[in-house]
C-alpha cells in the first residue's frame, strides 16, 4: 500500500533476525482473502486498510525448507492509524519507506517475494479485486 510516495511495511523478528515484509498472514476459519488482507493489516501495523486492486499472484519455494509459499499482493489506501493499538508479538515496528529505500535493502528482505511485488507495483500492474472468489 502506498502514501506519499512511500510503502508500508512490517520490521519482523525472523529465527533471530530483523526482516522486512508486507503485512501478511493466514486465512482464519470463513474469512475471505479481502477480510483477511484487512485484519492481517490491521494487526501488524495498526493501519486500516482498504485493498483497492490486486498486484499478483507469486509461488515461492523456500530454498532450504522446500516448502511452498502463495502470496498475495494488495494495494489500497492506508486511511487511519491507531498509535495506541499493539502489534502482533513478532513485528518490530510498522515503517513507510520509499520503493529505493526497499530495494536499497534487499538482503533485509524476508524473501524474493516482497521486491517482486513492489516491482510489479511499479510497472503498473493491477488487476480487480472482483477477479477474487470465494
Amino acid at each position: 500500500m502506498q502514501h506519499n510516495d512511500q510503502f508500508l511495511l512490517v520490521e519482523e523478528e525472523i529465527r533471530g533476525k530483523l526482516t522486512l515484509n508486507q503485512p501478511a498472514g493466514h486465512l482464519e476459519p470463513d474469512e475471505s482473502l479481502i477480510e483477511a488482507v484487512i485484519r492481517e493489516t490491521q494487526e501488524e501495523t495498526a493501519w486500516q486498510f482498504t485493498p483497492e486492486h490486486l498486484v499478483g499472484i507469486y509461488r515461492w519455494i523456500h530454498p532450504l525448507k522446500g516448502d511452498t509459499y502463495i502470496r498475495y499482493c494488495f494495494s489500497g489506501q492506508a486511511t487511519q492509524h491507531d498509535p495506541t493499538q499493539a502489534l502482533d508479538d513478532d513485528i518490530h515496528q510498522a515503517l513507510w519507506l520509499t520503493y529505493e529505500q526497499i530495494e536499497a535493502r534487499y538482503t533485509d528482505l524476508r524473501s524474493p517475494l516482497v521486491l517482486e511485488c513492489f516491482q510489479d507495483y511499479m510497472a503498473g500492474h493491477r488487476y480487480p479485486l472482483d477477479i477474487l472468489h470465494n
